[in-house]
């Protein structure tokens, strides 16, 4: 008889920590290279903070007893049902939260529900180190820049200042400033979060109160961030450029970050907060009876304690199935392949320049914008009619939209820059004799100053005409399941609303061009 050590349980949660190793080293490799970022380098301090706040609970969590749970199963299996979402949809976020998923479902079959709990605050901060998705990522970061350079502005023609907005673009009069990504906020918010969470949960008080911390990060941030952007347009008239580069720049954002977080610690000063131990206190002991509740089998006085050799290794049942579900997953996902690269018809090299009444001249992407982009082909034709009116067509085709290589949205990019977009949706176009009559469109009309433009996309799809990211990333998981194919392509138009016409003839003319077109395209694109 051997008895069962620390040796099994060592060798357990070593098996279980190596699989969970190989089957998102990939993905994670990828968030930490993301980490680097301006937006993301927060990140490196929060598996420390984690580890702290574990090693605090160090006492608590050892004075509760272990309890196998097949309650886990839950976030397990929702955890790998993640995984295959984020694997054959090609978004990452999606694999990090099916990481995060797992181990918690992992540690409830193994450890109990009352270790969980115990725990239960350093797992959500494990939350906080994952870059969000990058469609969410910019479409916040294209607000928060909108809504900051909207309170700068206003802060500063309330200090008496001359100033005009265009989107995201300032003008003094006596110069320009334009709030790029870098200034959006999001650098600022994300920390701040972080530290709200922290500060919230090392005192003592009402949950409300404590809510009230972390949820007033958010405006706080915006407020002080615009703050900052209306110091550099008063400043810029004083001290010139130097103020809105170099090192004053960087200052300015170390010193906003800062006066947030004072005003954070006013607020719980006022809130009349106080300091929490993350230990127990002495002389008591955390609540050691069974969870019923949550499925937890309370074993027998000497079950799994006295095994034969090795057998303790696979007690209890439920190591054996998590690390059997875990290691089915790793072999499928490498040892099938699910995504087939399908090649285009013909290249766009072919793509005609003549469409009808339509002549056209070909443009082409700076290396720069192809690499970031990731797509296998694509062609830009600004078309011209008989009437001198023009419209610009781009097309980029992805032969397999593997993590990391989807398709970028217009959605992202075409607000900002000054571009005010008074409406957007989405509509049906007519193609009498082409599918089924009609096709979704994305519509955009944008206006800057007195320039105006109107634009369609949408997203061939394997025989499919999408419209948004959302469709995109659940029929990608869908075809790579059923077809084993992500192929798919973004296709954008874009004509200017003349002097002298309305918006109506620029619809007319984008929905007879794409009439025209579609047959075209269909010569190129896989169905």
């Amino acid at each position: 008889m051997i008895r069962r050590t620390y040796f099994f349980n060592f060798a357990q949660a070593l098996i279980l920590a190596v699989v969970l190793v190989i089957l998102y080293y990939p993905s994670h490799r990828i968030m930490v290279a993301w980490w680097k970022g301006g937006d993301y380098n927060y990140c490196y301090l929060i598996p420390f903070i984690v580890l702290y706040l574990l090693w605090e609970k160090r006492d608590e969590f050892r004075l509760v007893p272990s309890y196998a749970s097949w309650f886990g199963l839950i976030p397990l299996l929702l955890g790998i049902s993640f995984y295959w979402l984020g694997e054959l949809g090609g978004e990452f976020y999606t694999l990090y939260l099916s990481s995060w998923l797992v181990l918690v479902g992992v540690c409830w079959m193994n450890l109990g529900w009352k270790k969980i709990k115990t725990i239960a605050f350093p797992l959500i901060m494990i939350l906080t180190m994952f870059p969000p998705p990058n469609f969410i990522y910019f479409r916040l970061s294209l607000n928060l820049k909108l809504l900051s350079s909207k309170l700068g502005v206003w802060m500063m023609q309330a200090y008496g200042m001359s100033a005009y907005r265009e989107g995201n673009i300032i003008d003094l009069g006596f110069t320009q400033l334009q709030v790029v990504d870098a200034c959006s906020g999001l650098r600022f918010l994300f920390p701040m979060i972080v530290m709200g969470l922290i500060l919230a949960y090392f005192y003592k008080t009402s949950f409300w109160k404590r809510a009230i911390i972390v949820v007033s990060t958010v405006p706080l941030t915006v407020v002080t961030n615009s703050l900052r952007i209306a110091l550099t347009g008063i400043l810029y008239e004083v001290w010139g450029p130097a103020v809105a580069e170099g090192f004053f720049h960087g200052f300015s954002g170390w010193f906003i970050f800062m006066v947030t977080l004072l005003i954070l610690l006013g607020e719980m000063y006022v809130l009349g907060f106080r300091l929490r131990s993350a230990r127990p206190s002495p002389g008591t002991e955390p609540d050691a009876t069974p969870a019923e509740d949550y499925g937890e089998q309370v074993p027998a006085p000497d079950a799994g304690s006295s095994l034969r050799g090795w057998k303790a290794l696979f007690y209890p049942p439920q190591f054996v199935v998590a690390s059997g579900l875990l290691l089915l997953t790793f072999g499928l996902s490498y040892g099938v392949e699910f995504r087939e690269k399908i090649p285009m018809n013909k290249p766009f090299s072919r793509f005609p320049m003549a469409v009808g009444e339509w002549r056209g001249t070909r443009e082409t992407l700076g290396k720069q914008f192809i690499d970031a982009l990731d797509l296998s082909d694509y062609v830009i034709v600004d078309f011209e009619n008989r009437e001198n009116k023009h419209v610009n067509l781009y097309v980029a085709y992805y032969e397999s939209q593997r993590k990391g290589e989807s398709i970028h949205s217009p959605s992202t990019c075409l607000p900002g820059s000054g571009w005010v977009f008074n409406e957007a949706g989405e509509i049906r176009v007519p193609t009498p004799g082409y599918g089924k009559g009609s096709i979704p469109v994305r519509r955009a009309y944008m206006q800057k100053g007195a320039y105006r433009q109107l634009s369609y996309y949408w997203f061939p799809q394997r025989g499919r005409i999408l419209t948004n990211a959302y469709q995109l990333k659940i029929y990608n998981f869908w075809d790579a399941l059923t077809r084993q194919r992500t192929d798919g392509a973004l296709v954008r138009l874009i004509t200017p609303v003349y002097d002298r016409e309305e918006p109506a003839d620029a619809e007319r003319r984008l929905q007879a061009f794409t009439r025209e077109i579609l047959p075209v395209l269909s010569q190129f694109l896989p169905g």
